[in-house]
């Protein structure tokens, strides 16, 4: 067995895992794939498509738990998620390696730091959401129902760019709007996570951005990955996961502006 292939074995089977009990998956899955010899912007695409069972799977085990932020139903979050996953797909297709290479540092950089204050702003959003529920009744004014949507687009178009930290992101994101409830938070992440990176990896097929020579092996790594990572979810501490996670991302981050 070629050695590109054991490294996206390795890499897709310890990304699933990732993925099912913490998230940062794709920070395996892109290395590894440039490794490989796939193109940067081929790279983040076909990282993303093999990472895709896993949100489905995710958001269907979810799928009960899901509540939605003030303003918003679920037409509004499956328009918005396709709206966001579309533009941030777009983008990522008409870039070109030089520039994504030149950015890739800056990103896995941004969602290190986002994994890692993750805890932080989760916190800082549940107080602020709570002290909107407080201060107010069921009335939702306008502003705040455009500016709730604003932000879940925002968010959907940057994981439909690049899907590393996209989970904090909605996390986060979901606090400010108002929620509060952990289990409604995770399966609206879920199901908003399945449906822009199924738009998204739609038109990089379309875009011919994904390896398809590399995707399978990867996703089957993933997805066997996942169901390894479903059993150990509730045996490694959380604090653990997070910190290998965010050393990881680090001496990426490191490397990638070494590269430069």
């Amino acid at each position: 067995m070629e050695l590109d292939l054991i490294i996206l074995l390795v890499a897709g089977f310890l990304g699933g895992m990732l993925n099912a009990v913490a998230g940062g998956g794709s920070f395996l899955t892109l290395p590894a794939l440039l490794f490989a010899g796939v193109s940067p912007v081929a790279a983040n695409a076909t990282g993303t498509a093999a990472l895709l069972p896993g949100y489905i799977a995710s958001a269907w085990r979810f799928r009960r738990d899901i509540g939605y932020p003030s303003g918003l139903g679920w037409g509004d979050i499956a328009v918005l998620s396709a709206l966001g996953g579309s533009l941030g797909a777009i983008l990522l297709v008409i870039t070109s390696d030089r520039l994504f290479s030149a950015i890739i540092p800056w990103l896995i950089l941004f969602a290190t730091v986002l994994f890692a204050l993750g805890p932080r702003l989760m916190a800082a959003g549940k107080s602020i959401s709570e002290q909107k529920d407080a201060a107010q009744t069921n009335h939702i004014p306008p502003r705040r129902r455009w500016l709730n949507a604003l932000l879940l687009f925002l968010a959907c178009a940057y994981g439909g760019y690049f899907n590393g930290g996209l989970g904090i992101l909605l996390l986060a994101a979901f606090s400010y709007m108002g929620q509060s409830n952990l289990h409604a938070m995770n399966g609206l992440k879920n199901v908003v996570s399945a449906l822009l990176s199924c738009i998204a990896v739609f038109l990089y097929a379309w875009g011919g951005a994904i390896a398809f020579e590399r995707l399978l092996p990867l996703a089957l790594a993933a997805i066997l990955g996942g169901y390894a990572g479903a059993v150990l979810a509730y045996r490694i501490p959380q604090r653990v996961l997070r910190a290998c996670i965010v050393g990881i991302g680090g001496l990426l981050t490191l490397a990638f502006f070494l590269q430069q």
